[in-house]
C-alpha cells in the first residue's frame, strides 16, 4: 500500500473526492431547478415530467458513507484514438455513476462505460493499454488510502491487493450491498454479457453469484436503457425476506425502476390459503401437467351440429354447419390463444356472411362486418362453440372432478398421480377453495392458454433450484420476447421438485438455448467453512465441483460439543462471543427450535431481529429458521444442531442440502453448536 510521498498523492486524490462531490452537488442542484412552466403542454405532461425529475434528483444523490469513487485507471494512451509514439492517455476516475464538471468534462466514469472495463480484467498479462490501477480504500465516506498496480512494469512483482481483500472482508451491518468495487473478471464476463442472450450462473456459496445478477441488471439498464424502460425488468427471488435483503443494491447504483417479486406474487390470482403434501405438489409442479390444462381448456370447443342464420333487414343468410366446422377447426389447428381465438370466431363468421352478401350483389364493407359479428344469432353462436374459460374455474374442476381429470390427463398422469392430486374434500367455489402455492401456479398457466401473458425485457430469477417446472414455465412466460439471467446452486435446492440440471430447468423456462456459466471461486466464505461444508456434496450433489475459496482465515470454523441439558446456554454464549466481533450475526436453527432459542434469548436479555428485519449497529443478531437462511450472508454465524436441520425435512438429501446452506452463511466465522451427533458426512 502506498505510503505519503512528498508530492502527497493522498492529498490530491482527497482533493478530487472534494471537489466530484460538489460536481454532483451542482448536477443535483440543476436539476432540482428546471423550470418545467413553459415546456409542457398540459397538465399530464407536467406530471410526466415531474416525476422524471424526481427519479433523476434520486438517482444523483450522494450517499455519505458510499465511496463515489473507488478506483482510477491511467490510460498508456487515448481510449479510441489509434495508437502513436508520444501519445498521451487520460486518467479515469471509475466509480458508481458518472459525474461532469460544469464545462461536461468527466470527474468520474460510470463503472459500466466501455472505457472503465478494464478496471475488472486488465492484468499483467493483458495490460489493456493501461500503466497504472489505483484502488482506494475509505473508511466511511473518508478517504483513507490507495494501492497501486503498475501493469506494465516488468520489475513490479504481482500481489494479492489488500484494499480488494479488505473490502470483500468488510462487516456487513444492514442490507446487502453492492460489490461494484471487487467484481472479478470472470464475473465481469457474465455482468456485460448482451441483453439478447439468456445466461445461467451455477454458483456455490460465496461466490457473488445474487450480485452478479443484480449488476447485470444494472449493466443492462446502463448499455440498453430506452428498450429496457419501454419493456421493463423484473427480479425474482425465493421470498420476502430475501427480497427486503437484497433491494437497495439497485438504487445504490442508482438504478430505481427494477421491480421484484416472488414467483408467489407473479401468480396471485387467487388468495392461497392452503398448503399441499410433497407428494400433490410434486405432481402439481410436474411439466405435464401443463398438457393437462391445455387438453382441459380447448375441451370446451364444440363443433356445430346446425347451420346459422343470420338476420339483417328483411334478408337471412344462411351459414352452414360443415361451413362454421371449418372456420372452428382452421381456428383450432392455428394453436393460438383461447380467448385471441374466440375473438377471432365472430368475425370470422361474419366474413362468411359477407361473401354470401357480396355474391347477392350487396357492396358490405368493414362496418358491416362488425355490425354482423355482433349479431345476437353469431354471439349465440360463439358462446356455444367457443364458451368463455374461467381459469381458476378450470382448476377447481380439475382438482375436483376426478372424471373431468381423468379424462384430460389420460395417458398423461399415471391414475396414482391423478388420485394424489384431486381433493378430498372438493370446494364448492373458486372464493370458498383453499388453494395452494402450486394450484396458483396452474391457474396462471391456464390464465395464459386464454390470454397471452405480458413479456417484459428482462427478468432476473434467484436461487432458481428450487423452482419446479410448472414455475419455470410461469417465469418464462414474463420473459418469453425478452432474456433471462438464472442464478442457483444445484446443491442448495431444498424442495422435493428441486431442479435436477440447469438443461432441463431452461428447457422449461423457453429458454434452452441460454448460455449456462460456472462460478466456483469463492470471495465470500472463508477456506475453512467452505471445505468443511463441502464434506456434504458427495451426498448431496454428486459430480459439482466444490467452491475454491479465495479467503483463508485461521480460526473461522469452531464445532463445539454439548451436554443436551447445556446445550441453549452454549448457543447464547457463541452468539455473545459473536457480538463481540463487529458485523452482523445469524443464530440459525431447525424451524422447530426457534420458539425455544427465541425463548431463551428474551430470557438472557439478548434482542434479536427476524429474518428481513434490517441490522443495524445497536442491533445486530438475527435469529434465522434454516428454511429461510437461503441467500442471506452474516459476518458471523452460529449454527444450532445441524442434526435437527437435517431431522426437519422429509428426507435426508433435502435435509443435508438445507444443513449445507446453513453452514454456508457466514463470511467471516461459522460456530457450530450440538448436542446430538453429527451428520456421518460431517464427522
Amino acid at each position: 500500500m502506498s505510503t505519503h510521498a512528498p508530492e502527497d498523492p493522498l492529498s490530491r486524490e482527497r482533493a478530487h473526492l472534494r471537489e466530484s462531490r460538489a460536481a454532483l452537488r451542482a448536477m443535483r442542484e440543476d436539476v432540482e431547478n428546471l423550470d418545467i412552466k413553459d415546456v409542457t403542454a398540459n397538465w399530464v405532461n407536467a406530471a410526466v415530467l415531474q416525476r422524471q425529475i424526481d427519479d433523476r434528483v434520486k438517482a444523483l444523490a450522494d450517499l455519505s458513507h458510499t465511496p463515489l469513487f473507488f478506483g482510477r485507471l491511467d490510460y498508456l494512451h487515448a481510449p479510441g484514438a489509434e495508437v502513436a509514439e508520444g501519445a498521451e492517455g487520460e486518467q479515469f476516475y471509475i466509480g458508481r455513476r458518472h459525474v461532469h464538471d460544469a464545462e461536461g468534462d468527466p470527474m468520474v466514469i460510470d463503472w459500466r462505460a466501455p472505457v472503465s472495463q478494464p478496471f475488472y480484467r486488465a492484468s499483467r498479462k493483458d495490460p489493456q493499454d493501461i500503466g497504472l490501477r489505483r484502488r482506494f480504500g475509505y473508511t466511511g465516506g473518508e478517504l483513507t488510502a490507495y494501492e497501486d498496480e503498475h501493469l506494465t512494469d516488468p520489475a513490479e512483482a504481482a500481489t494479492t491487493s489488500k484494499l480488494l481483500q479488505a473490502e470483500i472482508e468488510r462487516p456487513r451491518v444492514g442490507p446487502m450491498r453492492d460489490i461494484v468495487a471487487t467484481i472479478q473478471p470472470e464475473q465481469d464476463e457474465i455482468v456485460r454479457s448482451g441483453l439478447s442472450g439468456s445466461v445461467c450462473v451455477q454458483g456455490g456459496p460465496g461466490t457473488g453469484k445474487t450480485a452478479v445478477g443484480l449488476h447485470r441488471v444494472a449493466y443492462l439498464l446502463y448499455a440498453h436503457r430506452e428498450r429496457l424502460a419501454r419493456t421493463g425488468t423484473l427480479v425474482i427471488g425465493p421470498n420476502a425476506s430475501f427480497l427486503h435483503y437484497i433491494e437497495q443494491v439497485l438504487p445504490a447504483l442508482g438504478e430505481l425502476e427494477v421491480k421484484q417479486a416472488t414467483v408467489d406474487d407473479l401468480v396471485a390470482h387467487v388468495e392461497v390459503r392452503g398448503a399441499d403434501e410433497a407428494a400433490a405438489a410434486v405432481v402439481k409442479g410436474d411439466a405435464r401437467m401443463a398438457e393437462v390444462l391445455r387438453r382441459a381448456v380447448r375441451s370446451h370447443v364444440t363443433l356445430p351440429t346446425e347451420p346459422l342464420v343470420v338476420v339483417r333487414g328483411s334478408r337471412r343468410w344462411r351459414i352452414p354447419a360443415y361451413e362454421l366446422e371449418e372456420i372452428v377447426r382452421e381456428l383450432q389447428a392455428r394453436d393460438i390463444r383461447y380467448g385471441a381465438a374466440r375473438d377471432a370466431l365472430p368475425q370470422r363468421i361474419a366474413h362468411a356472411v359477407l361473401v354470401r352478401m357480396e355474391q347477392a350483389g350487396e357492396a358490405p364493407d368493414d362496418r358491416v362486418q362488425d355490425a354482423v359479428a355482433r349479431n345476437a344469432a353469431v354471439k349465440a353462436a360463439v358462446k356455444e362453440l367457443w364458451p368463455p374459460v374461467d381459469p381458476a374455474k378450470l382448476v377447481l374442476r380439475l382438482l375436483s372432478d376426478a372424471d373431468f381429470l381423468a379424462a384430460h390427463a389420460e395417458g398423461v398422469l399415471t391414475p396414482d398421480e391423478q388420485k394424489t392430486i384431486l381433493w378430498a374434500k372438493p370446494a364448492r367455489s373458486v372464493k370458498g377453495a383453499k388453494w395452494s402455492a402450486a394450484d396458483a401456479v396452474l391457474i396462471d398457466e391456464a390464465n395464459d392458454l386464454v390470454a397471452r401473458t405480458h413479456s417484459l425485457g428482462h427478468v432476473v430469477v434467484d436461487e432458481a433450484q428450487d423452482l419446479s417446472p410448472m414455475q419455470y414455465r410461469a417465469v418464462g412466460r414474463r420473459c418469453s420476447t425478452g432474456s433471462a439471467t438464472v442464478l442457483g446452486d444445484l446443491a442448495q435446492g431444498t424442495t422435493p421438485w428441486a431442479t435436477a440440471s440447469w438443461d432441463e430447468a431452461l428447457r422449461h423456462l423457453g429458454k434452452a438455448d441460454a448460455v449456462v456459466e460456472e462460478l466456483t471461486a469463492g470471495f465470500r466464505v472463508p477456506r475453512e467453512v467452505i471445505a468443511y461444508a463441502s464434506r456434504l456434496l458427495p451426498s448431496i450433489s454428486p459430480g459439482l465441483a466444490p467452491v475454491e475459496s479465495v479467503r483463508e482465515t485461521p480460526g473461522s470454523l469452531a464445532v463445539r460439543a454439548s451436554d443436551p441439558a447445556e446445550l441453549d446456554a452454549d448457543v447464547l454464549a457463541a452468539c455473545r462471543e459473536a457480538l463481540e466481533h463487529e458485523g452482523s450475526i445469524g443464530l440459525i436453527a431447525a424451524d422447530a427450535r426457534i420458539p425455544v432459542l427465541a425463548g431463551a434469548l428474551t430470557a438472557a436479555g439478548l434482542a434479536f431481529l427476524d429474518p428481513g428485519e434490517e441490522t443495524t449497529a445497536a442491533s445486530r443478531l438475527t435469529l434465522v429458521p434454516a428454511s429461510l437462511a437461503k441467500g442471506l450472508e452474516y459476518d458471523y454465524v452460529v449454527l444450532d444442531e445441524p442434526s435437527a436441520v437435517v431431522d426437519g425435512e422429509p428426507d435426508e438429501r433435502t435435509g443435508l442440502r438445507r444443513l449445507y446452506v446453513a453452514l454456508t452463511r457466514a463470511v467471516s466465522g461459522l460456530t457450530v453448536c450440538h448436542a446430538s451427533a453429527l451428520p456421518e458426512q460431517l464427522a
